[in-house]
């Protein structure tokens, strides 16, 4: 892949709502960016950075790949990488770093990427300085799954939607990019994210055994514990993530506005034996599943769970979240 600097044209109407806004005066002092996976929202605050600090090219709308720019009044937390989570000590050393004087005598910014991974402690923690940050900083908060984020974070935050663009803006994007691959296939992958789906090229063969699979599966010719076993060595944002697009799909063949023959994994003569309320169910838990932190449960046994339910054609469905389930419920935030 090359690795020259490309603009990202869908993200044009966020840099002209950032730059009205500095013409305006009205600059947030804490921002959210949402948007799935793969749609910018990491260059768009890197962008955001540069243009606060007055560093590097000022480039007229974020582009694509972007480096992390050195500058003493930036911070960037990430986890660490023997973690899973961002820490309150993160938070606090955060926190300390945005009450020291600015080395340049200016602004000061810190980035949160992904913010939707701290802990209650660590979010917590956060709260005082996003309603009252201290001097001229700015604070930017990347969040992939909003549902993860408590709402006081929400309440003390500027959201700004970082959304994908349309298939075809997207599609002559990574063509421009990589002319001849497949991007129609891996852009749908990606659920249409264009960065995503710059990834989701190199895995499309694991993808396409992993539709065979799902589709024998309905069919009872494959065993879920087989299955589950090779999908276990893959990434398991890939697959719940590949695995809920199904879901999404099989839901809309069966919905009121889409009964014609669908042309997904699942023929129409499996997809007529389900149950539409066990498939907004199943795809519920696909989403829990994602949504866990890695390393926090047993991926292997939770991808037997789901695809035994799945071969059985979800009769009589019960999540492995519900009580005596094989995951433990989340705690109310």
């Amino acid at each position: 892949m090359s690795e020259r600097t490309v603009a990202l044209p869908w993200l044009e109407a966020f840099a002209d709502g950032w730059r009205a806004r500095e013409a305006q005066g009205r600059l947030p002092h804490a921002v959210l960016l949402t948007g799935q996976p793969g749609v910018g929202k990491r260059a768009a605050a890197i962008w955001l950075a540069k243009r606060r600090l007055a560093i590097g090219d000022q480039e007229s709308v974020p582009t694509y790949p972007a480096a992390v720019p050195e500058h003493a009044d930036l911070r960037w937390v990430q986890k660490p990488e023997d973690k899973q989570s961002i820490g309150i000590d993160q938070v606090r050393e955060l926190i300390d770093a945005l009450s020291l004087t600015s080395y340049g005598g200016g602004a000061k910014i810190a980035i949160i990427e992904p913010a939707d991974i701290m802990t209650g402690e660590a979010a917590n923690s956060l709260l005082k300085t996003l309603e009252e940050p201290p001097g001229d900083a700015l604070l930017v908060l990347v969040a992939d799954r909003l549902g993860r984020l408590p709402a006081t974070i929400f309440s003390r935050c500027q959201r700004i939607n970082v959304p994908a663009p349309p298939v075809s803006a997207g599609l002559a994007w990574l063509d421009r990019l990589r002319p001849g691959a497949d991007w129609s296939a891996a852009l749908e992958i990606a659920g249409n994210a264009p960065l995503a789906a710059i990834a989701a090229l190199d895995t499309l063969e694991d993808t396409r055994a992993m539709e065979r699979e799902l589709r024998a599966l309905a069919e009872g010719r494959a065993s879920p514990v087989d299955v589950a076993a090779r999908w276990a060595k893959m990434d398991p944002q890939v697959v719940f993530g590949w695995l809920g697009r199904q879901v999404q799909q099989c839901l809309y063949r069966l919905s009121d506005h889409a009964r014609q023959a669908g042309t997904g994994a699942i023929p129409d003569s499996v997809l007529k034996r389900m149950d539409r309320r066990n498939l907004f169910c199943y795809l519920d838990t696909i989403n829990r599943l994602r949504g866990q932190p890695g390393g926090s449960y047993n991926l292997q046994l939770a991808l037997e769970s789901v695809l035994i339910d799945w071969a059985g054609g979800l009769a009589d469905y019960r999540s492995p979240f519900s009580p005596g389930g094989l995951l433990p419920v989340p705690a109310a935030r």
